[in-house]
């Protein structure tokens, strides 16, 4: 039994926590909304962000900030992208360097264009600069919370420290993998939230499966070239963080980017579409990331630049398909034909 600490009681949070309370580990959860902490604890619920759900007994709801990191042997950092540097920073004084620091949030931090890795690096004092992982993967909430069979990917640069936390977390119905490419998963999950967006603007405008198929092929394309010119693997693009995420994420109304994606394809203001989701649409923050990485690195994206400027009110949604289906033609692959 391992005592792990999760910073975030969003939906993922806790799904993530009960899950890791049925392998039989000791989890304390902690949010900044008190609120919720307080209707969690009366309900055994989150009845917010993950109802039906109920809190195991070792699923502790801790109000107290430093107690929660106390004898902790792994800190999951479950907030927003956007909000992760100051959860890491608020985090620091209570940080040792004997823990695995777990990050779960899938984004590219606004402005500075750093994957949350990159943040990590920044803020961590050396002795725990090491003890970084990431874990993504096609994963919903709802369905962690509730049990289903699910594959994530654990990264880290130091084998050891992803395989302590791949047996940490795994259980039953959650497989875990791990890999090396803490950026490429970090990239492939962060970078399928904008092609998700454009799976629900296909669906919202009222087009098929096979529109969809193109959106989610052609989109990992240029995935996988952002991620490369970066210096991530390309291969890590076509497993569970890459691909797999990709498809569960334009596929699931369980997805909060599909679904903003439907509402803008529909008529809705972008900005009326977040807002009626509820709830964070990451893939809103990573398209402006995205669109200003392409620029500085000349990838060609042309998905992510269309969405971009749908999102901002440059062109319709249905300019923007129109657009991407009178390019000029071109070879599916550039390796071909050389």
């Amino acid at each position: 039994m391992s005592r792990i600490t999760i910073i975030g009681a969003g939906g993922w949070g806790t799904g993530l926590g009960v899950s890791m309370c049925a392998k039989g580990h000791q989890v304390r959860l902690w949010d900044l909304q008190e609120d919720l902490l307080r209707d969690m604890e009366a309900h055994r619920e989150n009845r917010r962000l993950l109802p039906g759900v109920a809190l195991p007994n070792n699923l502790e709801i801790s109000f107290a900030y430093a107690a929660s990191f106390e004898d902790a042997d792994i800190v999951v950092f479950a907030a927003p992208a956007q909000r992760f540097r100051s959860a890491l920073g608020d985090a620091l004084p209570f940080l040792e360097s004997t823990m695995a620091i777990v990050n779960v949030a899938k984004g590219i931090e606004q402005g500075s264009l750093l994957c949350l890795s990159e943040i990590a690096e920044q803020m961590l004092p050396e002795p725990l600069k090491a003890r970084y992982v990431a874990v993504s993967g096609p994963s919903h909430a709802e369905e962690v919370g509730r049990g289903i069979p699910t594959t994530m990917v654990a990264a880290a640069m130091d084998r050891e420290l992803a395989e302590y936390v791949q047996d940490e977390m795994m259980s039953r119905m959650l497989r875990i993998y791990t890999s090396t490419d803490v950026k490429g998963v970090e990239l492939g999950g962060a970078l399928k939230n904008i092609i998700a967006l454009g799976a629900g603007i296909s669906d919202g405008l009222g087009f098929g499966d096979n529109t969809k198929a193109a959106m989610m092929t052609r989109g990992i394309a240029e995935i996988s070239r952002l991620g490369m010119a970066l210096g991530a693997r390309e291969d890590t693009f076509y497993g569970l963080a890459g691909i797999g995420d990709l498809i569960v994420t334009c596929t699931s109304m369980h997805s909060r980017n599909r679904r903003c994606g439907i509402l803008i394809g529909e008529g809705m203001e972008p900005a009326a579409a977040v807002e009626s989701v509820g709830s964070t649409v990451e893939g809103v923050y990573t398209a402006e990331a995205a669109y200003a990485l392409a620029q500085r690195t000349g990838v060609s994206m042309r998905i992510t630049e269309h969405i971009y400027e749908v999102l901002h009110g440059a062109i319709s949604a249905r300019e923007a398909v129109e657009s991407l289906m009178t390019r000029s033609k071109k070879l599916e692959r550039e390796e071909d034909y050389i």
